[in-house]
């Protein structure tokens, strides 16, 4: 009778997901030109029946929020001025998704807005007098991070082995914004997340980077006398060699 209860109890236990990524802490040098991310891991079924079919897995990272506004430029008596604009008070500074199948394929709209999964189910918070073209602001503000590199989504971009281990490559641009990062790995059967886990990463600036970054916060005036005063100095000096 024992076995048989402890049999019935594994079986209706979750599946765990064991995850590890590849870097903790990603430093920010002057030589810094981006780096590759990789998170992997596996799939802890109970009593190690394996499935048949192939499960789902989604990988998210994700950084720190921040308040953002976009303006929206129109031609008034031949003169380009801002005309509008919308502040999203819970933008990702970075956000990168991965998949093994469409988000579509996964789950339902409800299940994606619960957990961000696919750019057009983030949470931004916009605020707005107006919200009667809230989603155009929301598509143009999309589209810039793509072409800035801070945000994109993979459809294949995870990779699984024998329906139990699982690996997927994210991309970090040079531009990449410092702060902490999570990474957020959700196992999907049947439209639903049935187990998750998470890291975090660290991305800071090291080095000279470092200290400029570190007197520009604490001493903001004389930062910025002296990098006017850099300014004059190299333009005179450039006027001068120019001359000659």
């Amino acid at each position: 009778m024992l076995p048989l209860l402890m049999l019935l109890l594994s079986a209706a236990a979750p599946p765990r997901l064991i995850t590890d990524i590849s870097h903790s802490k990603i430093d920010i040098v002057y030589s810094f030109a981006g780096a590759e991310l990789l998170i992997f891991g596996a799939i802890q079924y109970p009593g190690g029946q394996t499935p048949d079919e192939p499960p789902d897995i989604a990988v998210i990272v994700r950084g720190p929020p921040e308040a953002v506004t976009v303006r929206r430029k129109a031609r008034v008596a031949g003169i380009w001025i801002n005309t509008r604009a919308v502040r999203f008070e819970t933008a990702p500074s970075f956000y990168s998704v991965a998949t093994t199948r469409p988000i579509s394929e996964l789950v339902n709209d409800e299940t994606a807005a619960i957990y961000e999964l696919g750019l057009s189910h983030l949470q931004l918070s916009p605020v707005s007098s107006d919200s009667s073209d809230i989603r155009t602001f929301e598509q143009g503000f999309l589209s810039l991070r793509r072409r800035e590199g801070l945000y994109s989504d993979d459809a294949q971009g995870v990779e699984l082995t024998e329906n139990v281990l699982y690996r997927a490559r994210i991309q970090i641009p040079s531009q990449v914004p410092v702060g902490n990062y999570t990474v957020e790995i959700h196992l999907i059967d049947e439209g639903k997340v049935v187990a998750s886990a998470m890291r975090e990463i660290s991305i800071d600036k090291s080095g000279f980077e470092r200290q400029v970054s570190v007197a520009a916060e604490e001493h903001s005036f004389s930062y910025g006398m002296l990098a006017v005063v850099l300014a004059l100095v190299l333009g005179w000096a450039a006027g001068l060699f120019t001359r000659r």
